[in-house]
């Protein structure tokens, strides 16, 4: 299966840039100190003041200290009502612990004298300003100086005299010292110092890099220092954030000391690639109003990046840490995490899964330049490699993983320990699973894994096979295990030991290279069987094996040489089955298959019986070793050569135990330009069949025809002669008269 795995780096990055984009939250406040003004609200406010006036006064006073002031240049009294219309009006509210100047004005306000309520009849502006020495002067003393008061517009606003409560319905527009922006409705409670902006709340600030807030309301408070918005909405360039709720926690200097927003806490970067992070809450603390020090999103914390290979992350929280200089310097994803990266999307099929990682804790570090630089799992770490087929997957694991990227945001290592693993998932299979102390990822130009190394000593498991090295690499390309460092493979009980090895994990088949041996143990005696059917182990070098999965078959290439007790068979290829117990031998022509077969004869006397060809097949069910091209068997002093020939071998027997015996001829039957050669006679013909049992040949075909020395040449339709005597039987017919032809000494 060919396995393309994601770019690593861009799967670390791309993680870190999802968790990381709520430094966008975090600048939002710090880089444009829009928390400034915000934060300043609740001092500006002040809900007890003092007030003076030429014309017409009214004011109120606790505790020796003036709450408020209301005062005009003009008032005309109406007779009916107690109803007074007041020109040129300035409220002035000194709170009640003399830390506000706020100040309303307006041209006109209608004072009713007995509900106590003056409401402005056009437009009226009010300047909020906190004055934190007020308690410490004279009363009704105004600061020294102004200290970028927030201004106000609206109309319809209606003050309260008996409570010092201020509110309207109508639009309010407001400026801060570096934003402006207006809202619908607004509430003073001088009482609590909460002032409460009803609905359509929108702040924009100013600069190159503008930020836009807008929420459903926003609710001052002085104690404690806080603002909290409903439905926050914040905009800048590519870069958008929204919750359901958010509160501003101010210090006593009314600095930005920590945002907390929750439900549907939710971010988005609409740049190159477009990218969104949701959460339940986030927490974030400041150093001061300019610097950041942590961000925190919890609760199904999920991420998205979209593009051609788009990404997806989940975890239960995460954290940003800044340094001094608000500098990102560190992202943490924790519970549960999981990073996923996935292929192209095509016309046929929906985009799946390219590479997923999942951990207890993820770590991401960045350098003083702010360029992503480490990543490191904490906890069982799994990274998931998905094949080409469904169900088809390759997972590394370890105890740890450590991830480093080069300048430009490749990846450049990724190393993984302890108890690292390749897992390899088939569908309907077992899994295939290397175990190392440790394993070192590779990567080509783009970033992308092309071969894992483990090292430290790996043991391999495949079903029944196993396999142990001090070495193995694994590619990334064809999913192949390459053992080095006295490699040794055992299935069931064949045990095999090369130079080098490769596993394909995927076909579960094995290459094994360089003074490749393998031993078959613990066999099972086969009574009805011959050559191979011995308990004794066989035995096999080459130079080269490939091993097939499915058919329980070995192949040996170069000098291959399989043997069991006495019994061996040498070739240039030797295919050996070790379920059936079967080979096939193929030979070259400077190096035919070679077969020796132990056996004693009927003196007693241990005899070797030599089979040559350029090819051989042998099953033990059958016994019958069967050679093809140029064969030939040699025994005693007999030559039998032809095209074909067919050695039929003695079954052992269920008490058989001398190792001489097995493999023992009982007959050969060899066609296509047959050849006998003994010493003192040859013969020839198409077919023949030879019986060990008698010691005796019949020839036919041809005709057949014997030539000795002695006595001359013999033709006939059949030829029957015997390897220890001179004896010849010879048969003819009408077609095929005999004919004896007599040698005569001169």
């Amino acid at each position: 299966m060919p396995f393309a795995p994601s770019q690593l780096r861009r799967w670390f990055a791309a993680g870190a840039i999802l968790f990381a984009s709520i430094v966008a939250g975090a600048y939002f406040y710090a880089r444009h100190r829009m928390q400034n003004a915000l934060t300043q609200v609740p001092e500006k406010i002040g809900l007890e003041v003092q007030q003076t006036a030429t014309g017409f006064t009214v004011s109120k006073s606790e505790q020796g200290r003036t709450l408020f002031k209301l005062e005009a240049n003009k008032a005309v009294q109406f007779k009916q009502g107690g109803h007074a219309e007041l020109h040129a009006v300035t409220i002035t509210l000194y709170g009640r612990d003399s830390s506000r100047y706020d100040r309303i004005y307006g041209s006109n306000f209608d004072y009713n004298q007995q509900s106590g309520e003056a409401i402005a009849r056009g437009e009226v502006q009010i300047d909020l300003e906190a004055n934190p020495e007020g308690a410490l002067s004279p009363d009704q003393v105004p600061p020294p100086a102004r200290k970028d008061p927030i201004h106000l517009k609206t109309s319809g606003l209606v003050f309260e005299q008996r409570t010092g409560d201020v509110h309207t319905g109508n639009e309010v527009d407001f400026r801060l010292t570096q934003a402006t922006g207006s809202a619908v409705g607004l509430n003073y409670l001088a009482k609590t110092n909460v002032l409460t902006l009803r609905s359509k709340v929108e702040l924009e600030t100013s600069g190159p890099k503008r930020i836009r807030i807008e929420a459903a309301q926003a609710v001052i408070d002085k104690i404690p220092r806080q603002v909290e918005l409903d439905h926050p909405r914040l905009q800048m360039v590519e870069r958008t954030g929204q919750a359901e709720r958010a509160t501003l926690f101010l210090r006593p200097d009314n600095s930005l000391d920590r945002v907390l927003a929750w439900g549907n806490v939710s971010i988005q970067v609409n740049g190159h690639r477009q990218a969104t992070l949701q959460a339940e809450q986030l927490d974030l603390t400041m150093v001061n109003s300019k610097t950041p020090r942590e961000a925190v999103f919890s609760g199904a914390v999920q991420g998205a990046v979209a593009g051609d290979e788009p990404l997806r992350s989940e975890a239960g929280r995460v954290v940003v840490d800044f340094s001094t200089n608000s500098r990102l310097t560190k992202v943490r994803a924790e519970n549960g995490v999981r990073l996923t990266q996935y292929q192209p999307a095509s016309s046929a099929s929906a985009a799946r899964e390219k590479l997923a990682v999942t951990a207890p804790i993820i770590d991401f570090f960045f350098t003083v330049e702010g360029r992503l630089d480490l990543a490191v799992t904490s906890g069982a770490a799994q990274i998931a490699l998905p094949g080409s087929s469904p169900g088809r997957e390759v997972l590394l694991t370890a105890g740890e993983f450590r991830s480093h990227f080069d300048a430009s945001g490749r990846l450049r290592s990724l190393h993984g320990a302890p108890d690292a693993r390749i897992v390899s998932k088939n569908p309907g299979e077992g899994d295939r699973i290397s175990v190392s102390p440790a394993l070192d990822g590779e990567f080509d130009s783009r970033g992308e894994i092309s071969s894992i190394l483990q090292s430290g000593g790996v043991a391999y498991v495949d079903d029944t096979r196993k396999a142990w090295s001090d070495r193995a690499r694994y590619t990334a390309s064809d999913q192949v295990l390459a053992l080095s460092g006295s490699p040794r493979v055992t299935e069931g009980a064949m045990t095999t030991t090369a130079r080098a090895m490769r596993l394909n994990r995927v076909t579960g088949d094995a290459v094994a290279e360089g003074d490749v041996k393998s031993t078959y143990n613990d066999l099972k005696p086969q009574p009805g069987g011959a050559l191979l059917a011995s308990s004794s182990p066989i035995h096999v070098t080459a130079r080269t094996m490939t091993m097939h999965r499915a058919a329980a078959v070995a192949i040996y290439t170069g000098g291959a040489l399989l043997w069991q007790d006495a019994n061996t068979v040498e070739a240039a290829a030797i295919e050996f089955n070790r379920d059936h117990r079967s080979m096939v031998a193929r030979g070259t022509p400077t190096e035919p298959v070679s077969t020796a077969l132990a056996q004693i004869e009927k003196n007693g006397n241990p005899v070797s019986v030599a089979l040559h060809s350029s090819f051989l097949t042998y099953a033990d069910g059958e016994r019958r070793v069967h050679l093809e091209d140029n064969a030939t068997a040699n025994w005693d002093g007999v030559t039998v050569t032809s095209q074909k020939m067919d050695v039929f071998l003695e079954p052992r027997g269920e008490n058989e135990t001398s190792p001489v015996s097995r493999g023992r001829i009982e007959r050969i039957v060899a066609s296509e330009q047959v050849v006998v050669h003994q010493t003192a006679r040859q013969a020839v013909g198409n077919q023949l069949t030879y019986n060990a049992h008698q010691d005796r040949f019949v020839l036919t075909g041809g005709p057949p025809s014997i030539f000795d020395a002695e006595r001359g040449k013999i033709t006939g339709d059949s030829l029957t002669f015997y390897r220890g005597d001179d004896r010849v039987l010879v048969e003819g017919n009408n077609s095929s008269p005999t004919v004896t032809q007599t040698r005569v000494a001169r």
